[in-house]
């Protein structure tokens, strides 16, 4: 157990072994007698086909076996019933203890009223500890049959966990009080579900995760009476980018009983402030084509008012001096390599840009909001103008991030009498959007499917593709996404021409436009379109399917989904797309929560987003970004790496059991290494120089703290919070 781990885990309860898993159905599987040694052991916290079970839809079994000691229940206050956690299964589910149904979530294809998944629901199957199917201190078998429809499959998110239920539970909120970052508030509720009134002290232990020393303990008495509930008030300080962990627990000073202990870290911000001496933020480079309108946001930093200027603005081209927009057209294709000066009361600062008028177009990967992870079909123009106010307001806007794009769910039920696509009563007039989009600098995207109804069941393209195009183009679009949802029912055959076809037609009708529109195919890797997407002239294409706020699925994408081989085929103006960020309040709907992910997890993803060059869409609701949030999307050298304009995909050079290292080449000779730890526990990691391909005697830069560390060494050695990552620039 390493130095630095807080607590160890009580028994408390049970955490199930990994289980057997088989293919099929078969109600005799259920027993607790029946022969499973020949099935295959699997994971129970990662889908099945991150397993090997590649496109396997339909039905499976897993079946735990297990001894259940009589000792961990006597620790606890209530002896009477067990709470059986299997974290959530993807779509409907049947489990049963010794063959005894236990709980079902979800209707499988026979039932009545017919399918119907909860893939997003937790399993929380209670069992009364003295029935007669429970076997104490004997081999006991819980077996859980799961129907999967489409998709990943099967039981995912934590590792299955058996604890007694308390009548004295803890509930810490889940909603921290960050506004300020060096101040946490929490709220943390004990009830009593006990006949009596329960008296003892309520424990709040602050620890620093990295050396496990005690900073902090809060210790409060009470007294709860029966079915009474009291609320506890926390204010936790720590410095800025520390790592705390918060362990509450209540003891009974009657008994001395414990309750379970509820663990949990504190949020912490990495980036340093902004100074308030202007600073030019944002990529090195940006691509137009010749006769196509321009808009370019200089985005950067500094006390308010800030004064733009651009040195050696080509002709045709200007710029506000109290917004930094550039705005107007470039009839000749060329180079142009322009200075952006930005001015305040404390200084001035300057920063080489080039623009490049030609025929690509994101020549760094586009920076961005897409509403699908926050308000599915329920998108709303108001939501959109909401979420673009919030990206100004919150200062995005002056790190780089500029499309805003409308997902599915704005198209009217019918065309109009012209065949012409509508908005529906969510949305006015798209053009008007637009045009308050462009006005403040940012950029509006739309989305679409080559199908005859998109993936919500709204209208598509589906031979309508150039009148579609030109509609894009008279509203002011500038990013289409284009998805295969619905396409399937028309597609001719199997064959590759036949998949990339769709997405032909429409670049042609893209490319009559007089307006740049980025090209997004969204088709979820079929026919390893990272092969082809730039024949078809895509700027971006989706390579996975879609991404949830779990760390099954964060970590599938990015460390099992095989995304060293697509490398080769990212280059400016191509781009393989990991699918849209889950930091912040997300849901699919308007029921918002804060993402699943850990913190530490959220650093891993912006981390590993930032060095594979995929385009950074933000998903969640922009109107609720806190502060952690905000700093997690505002570190420019984070931002930075993402942007370098070389546009080469970083490489996997180490992969052991628990990490993986991986390197991108930077433009200025430079290589970005991030180092990332799958495992569940802080872990101590070497990476070799000879791996990393660089100078032991190279200077090594944290790009999340933005602090030089000294040289990178024969071995480089890192301590990375578990599934997180650290993230290092070394210098050439």
């Amino acid at each position: 157990m390493c130095a630095w781990q807080a607590f160890a885990e009580e028994d408390t309860s049970l955490r199930l072994p990994d289980p057997k898993f088989s293919p099929g159905n078969d109600d005799s599987w259920k027993n607790a007698g029946f022969d499973d040694s020949s099935w295959k052991t699997i994971k129970a916290d990662v889908h099945w086909e991150n397993q090997g079970y590649r496109n396997l839809d339909g039905y499976a079994w897993y079946r735990f076996r297990f001894v259940l000691p009589s000792s961990f229940r006597e620790k606890t206050f209530s002896q009477d019933k067990m709470n059986v956690y299997l974290a959530r299964i993807d779509d409907a589910d049947e489990a049963y203890w010794n063959g005894v149904k236990i709980g079902k979530t979800g209707r499988f294809y026979d039932d009545q009223g017919g399918y119907s998944t909860n893939f997003n629901a937790e399993r929380n199957y209670q069992v009364d500890a003295n029935a007669p199917f429970v076997k104490w201190d004997q081999e006991n078998v819980i077996a859980v049959k799961v129907l999967d429809d489409n998709g990943l499959g099967g039981m995912n998110g934590a590792k299955p966990v058996i604890r007694m239920v308390d009548k004295v539970l803890i509930d810490v909120s889940k909603d921290a009080d960050i506004s300020n970052p060096e101040l946490t508030g929490k709220t943390v509720i004990l009830s009593n579900g006990f006949s009596e009134t329960m008296s003892g002290s309520m424990i709040a232990t602050v620890v620093d995760r990295l050396t496990g020393k005690v900073l902090e303990t809060k210790k409060e008495k009470t007294q709860i009476t029966s079915g009474a509930t009291h609320p506890f008030k926390y204010q936790f300080k720590h410095e800025r980018g520390q790592m705390l962990e918060v362990r509450y627990q209540f003891t009974d000073e009657k008994t001395g009983k414990k309750t379970g202990a509820v663990v949990e870290s504190l949020p912490y911000i990495l980036t340093p402030v902004s100074p308030e001496t202007p600073r030019v933020n944002g990529a090195d480079v940006f691509g137009v084509r010749p006769g196509s309108p321009f808009l370019y946001k200089i985005p950067a930093t500094g006390k308010k008012p800030l004064e733009y200027s651009v040195e050696n603005l080509p002709r045709g081209l200007q710029v506000n001096n109290a917004t930094g927009i550039i705005t107007g057209k470039l009839e000749k294709a060329g180079n142009y390599t322009v200075t952006l000066v930005v001015k305040n009361a404390l200084g001035t600062d300057r920063k080489p840009f080039e623009i490049k008028c030609g025929d690509l177009l994101a020549l760094t990967p586009p920076m961005g909001w897409n509403s699908w992870n926050c308000f599915g079909v329920n998108v709303t123009e108001e939501k959109v103008r909401g979420s673009a106010q919030a990206m100004i307001d919150k200062g995005l806007i002056d790190h780089g991030w500029a499309y805003m794009n409308i997902d599915d769910g704005w198209q009217a039920a019918e065309r109009d009498e012209n065949n012409i696509l509508q908005p529906n009563e969510k949305f006015g007039n798209i053009r008007k959007l637009a045009d308050w989009m462009h006005e403040r600098g940012l950029k509006l995207g739309i989305y679409s499917s080559p199908g005859p109804l998109t993936c919500g069941r709204f209208l598509g393209s589906y031979k309508y593709e150039t009148l579609d195009a030109d509609i894009y183009n008279d509203w002011g679009i500038d990013y289409l996404k284009y998805d295969w949802c619905g396409y399937s029912s028309v597609v001719e055959n199997d064959s590759l021409e036949a998949f990339i076809k769709p997405y032909r037609v429409m670049e042609k009708a893209l490319r009559k436009q007089p307006r740049d529109i980025i090209y997004s195919l969204c088709q979820y890797g079929m026919k390893d379109v990272w092969t082809w997407g730039a024949q078809v002239d895509a700027n971006t294409w989706r390579v996975t399917g879609d991404i949830e706020d779990t760390w099954d699925s964060l970590s599938g994408i990015a460390f099992r989904h095989g995304v060293d081989r697509m490398a080769p085929y990212a280059k400016p103006g191509r781009w393989n797309d990991l699918d849209m960020m889950i930091v912040g309040y997300v849901g699919w709907n308007d029921n918002l929560r804060r993402t699943r992910l850990t913190w530490d997890e959220q650093y891993m993803h912006v981390s590993f987003w930032a060095i594979q060059v995929t385009p950074l869409l933000i998903g969640c609701d922009m109107t609720k970004l806190d502060d952690f949030t905000v700093a997690l999307l505002t570190n420019d050298e984070v931002i930075a790496i993402n942007q370098d304009k070389l546009g080469e995909q970083a490489h996997r050079v180490a992969k052991e059991d628990g990490y993986e290292v991986w390197v991108k080449p930077l433009h200025d000779g430079a290589v970005a290494v991030g180092i990332f730890n799958l495992d569940n526990e802080f872990s101590r990691i070497k990476v070799r120089a000879e791996d990393a391909g660089v100078n032991p005697n190279n200077k090594v830069r944290d790009v999340w703290r933005q602090q030089d560390t000294g040289v990178f060494g024969n071995v480089y050695e890192a301590v990375v919070p578990p599934h997180g990552a650290v993230l290092i620039k070394v210098q050439k």
